[in-house]
């Protein structure tokens, strides 16, 4: 199991586009319904700062994720729009769970 937890600070104009473009990648992985990804964005009481905690079954779930044509669209932009704060990527490791995560 791999777990990413990603956050970062937009400017408070592209905060909604950002939102947007998250929004395309969970309606693709909706619709791929890849069983090896659980994936989540959440945005901070400051209305710019987003955060998101993925679990992928594996590596290759993760790099399933990266290759989305919506994934890349939100990254690509996300870059290009001029952050406040740079992603701060952290790899946790599950120490337990009351609930399976995969299968």
């Amino acid at each position: 199991m791999k777990i990413v937890r990603v956050q970062y600070t937009t400017t408070q104009e592209y905060a909604v586009t950002n939102q947007k473009n998250i929004q395309a990648v969970t309606e693709e992985l909706r619709k791929v319904n890849h069983p090896g990804i659980k994936y989540a964005a959440y945005l901070l009481p400051d209305g710019k700062t987003f955060m998101h905690f993925d679990q992928f079954e594996n590596e290759e779930a993760h790099e399933f994720l990266t290759g989305l044509k919506s994934f890349k669209k939100f990254s690509d932009e996300l870059w290009a729009s001029g952050l406040e704060v740079e992603p701060k990527l952290e790899l946790p490791t599950l120490v337990a769970a009351s609930f399976d995560f995969f299968g």
